[in-house]
């Protein structure tokens, strides 16, 4: 009886006993200017995030947010992830972005400061994955074909 006792408790299935559990993955280490990196892309948009301590300021290509996005829709999808973590006003933001329009450029600042935050902080990884916020959006134009107006439409045909 001792001896199945004994072969339960170390069959490979279960854990050693004395084996705590795994902690949640480390931190990743900040830069010399002690920034948290994050790169998000959106369409031809790239986005490079900096975030570090501070108070909360938010700079897009050196101006302000609220002055580069000013739509609502594009502003509230570059601040989502913030707003989740409740890290507004504690986070100072950098972000540089180029190419494609102003809401590929805003999904590409979500995902790169997701991407960022995640680094910073890896618990927040569960909520921002919940939310979507770390799925690169994979959908890109579609080339045009020789012998079409476009990628799919095709000439007007006529039979006589």
């Amino acid at each position: 009886m001792a001896d199945d006792q004994q072969v339960l408790a170390e069959s490979p299935t279960a854990p050693p006993a004395d084996e705590a559990p795994k902690p949640v993955a480390e931190p990743a280490k900040p830069d010399k200017g002690g920034f948290y990196w994050g790169t998000g892309r959106r369409k031809t948009a790239v986005a490079r995030v900096r975030i570090k301590p501070g108070e909360g300021k938010y700079l897009v290509n050196g101006r302000e947010i609220n002055a580069y996005f000013t739509e609502d829709r594009d502003r509230n999808s570059a601040t989502a992830p913030l707003n989740i973590s409740k890290m507004e006003s504690s986070l100072d933001v950098y972000v540089n972005v180029k190419g494609g329009g102003f809401m590929g450029q805003a999904g590409a600042v979500l995902l790169g400061l997701s991407r960022a935050l995640k680094n910073y902080d890896p618990t927040l990884e569960h909520a921002l994955r919940e939310n979507d916020f770390l799925t690169r959006d994979a959908r890109e134009v579609e080339r045009k074909k020789y012998g079409q107006r476009g990628a799919r439409r095709r000439f007007q045909f006529s039979k006589r």
